[in-house]
C-alpha cells in the first residue's frame, strides 16, 4: 500500500489552531504501519474525550470544542483518520475499507495511546467508527456522545440529499473539500478557514479518502460491512454505558438517527439529549462552543 503523507508546510498558520502536531505509528496485520495524526488539550491525566471527525474534514474541525473541553479539566484528544489532516494517506481508492479504519483508530485508542474510561465523541464518519470500537472494546469507554451520525447496516435506504453527496464526490474531476464543508455549515467559513479544511490535499493525488468514504457507507444489506455493523447494533443495545444524543437541528443526512438511538440504546434512557440549534451537518463549526460545553456536562456527571 503505497502512503502519502502531507508536507508540514501546508499546516502553517492555521487559524484559532496552534496544537502542537503529535504523531502515533499504527501498525495494521496487513498494511503495515501508518502514521497517525492527533491533537490534544486539557491535563494529561483528565477524563479522556476521544473526538472522531468524518468527511471530509479533519481534527480542524474540533478547534472550537478543544479549549472548552480543556477548560474543564478533561483530556481531549482528536485524531486525524487516516486519508485525512495530518495522518498518512494511502493513494488508492480501493486502499480504504469500512474495517480498516475501525482497525486504525482502534490501533491507535488503544495499542497507541492506551486509553481507558474514555468517552467517545463521533460525528459522521467518526461515529460509523466509534460506535464500532464501543461495541467491540466496551470496557474501554466510559461514555458516548453521539452528534449528528449513526450506525448504518444498509438495511434502511440513505436520504436523498446523501445520494446526491455521494454522486457529487464520485463525479467532481476536482475535489472541492472546502466546499464540500461549507456546504454542511450555517455559518460562513472565512478564506482562512476554507484553507485550513484544504491543507491537508496538495492535489487530487492526497484525496482517495474523501473520494472513497461515502462508497464505503453501508447503503445494501449484502454490503461487507453490514454484518458487522448489525452485530455491534447487536451489542450497543444490550449495554448500560451513559449514551447521549448530541444532534443539531438543520442535518438532513442524519436527523433520522437522533430518535433512533435514544430509543434504541439503553444508556439514553431517561437522559435530557440537547438539540444544538442553528447548526447544519458539521455542528462543531456552526456550535463548536456549545457542543464542548454538553460534552463536558456529560463527562462531569458520569
Amino acid at each position: 500500500m503505497r502512503l502519502l503523507r502531507t508536507p508540514e508546510d501546508r499546516f502553517a498558520d492555521l487559524p484559532d489552531f496552534d496544537y502542537p502536531a503529535l504523531y502515533a505509528d499504527v501498525d495494521h496485520p496487513v498494511h503495515g504501519i501508518v502514521r497517525v495524526g492527533y491533537v490534544e488539550a486539557g491535563p494529561p491525566d483528565g477524563p479522556p474525550v476521544l473526538l472522531l471527525h468524518g468527511e471530509p474534514s479533519w481534527s480542524f474541525l474540533y478547534r472550537k470544542v478543544l479549549p472548552v473541553l480543556a477548560d474543564a479539566g478533561l483530556r481531549a484528544i482528536a485524531p486525524d483518520l487516516v486519508g485525512f489532516g495530518r495522518s498518512d494517506k494511502p493513494a488508492e481508492i480501493a486502499d480504504h475499507s469500512y474495517a480498516k479504519h475501525v482497525e486504525w483508530m482502534r490501533a491507535f485508542a488503544f495499542d497507541a495511546l492506551d486509553l481507558r474510561g474514555v468517552t467517545l465523541v463521533g460525528q459522521d464518519w467518526g461515529g460509523l467508527i466509534g460506535l464500532r470500537l464501543v461495541a467491540e472494546h466496551p470496557d474501554r469507554f466510559a461514555g458516548v456522545v453521539a452528534a449528528n451520525t449513526g450506525l448504518p447496516t444498509g438495511d434502511q435506504g440513505m436520504p436523498a440529499v446523501w445520494w446526491a453527496f455521494h454522486d457529487a464526490v464520485q463525479k467532481a474531476p476536482v475535489l472541492d473539500v472546502a466546499r464540500f464543508v461549507q456546504s454542511g455549515c450555517k455559518t460562513t467559513l472565512t478564506e482562512a478557514e476554507r484553507a485550513a479544511y484544504d491543507a491537508p490535499f496538495p492535489n487530487e493525488m492526497y484525496k482517495a479518502g474523501p473520494r472513497a468514504m461515502p462508497s464505503l457507507v453501508p447503503t445494501s444489506p449484502e454490503d461487507p460491512a453490514t454484518e458487522a455493523n448489525r452485530a455491534a447494533w447487536n451489542t450497543l443495545t444490550g449495554l448500560d454505558l451513559p449514551f447521549l444524543c448530541a444532534f443539531s437541528d438543520s442535518d438532513p443526512i442524519t436527523a433520522d438517527m437522533n430518535p433512533i438511538l435514544q430509543r434504541r440504546m439503553p444508556g439514553a434512557a431517561g437522559r435530557e439529549h440537547p438539540t444544538i440549534t442553528g447548526a447544519g451537518h458539521f455542528l462543531q463549526e456552526d456550535a463548536g462552543e456549545r457542543l464542548g460545553r454538553v460534552v463536558a456536562d456529560f463527562v462531569r456527571g458520569l
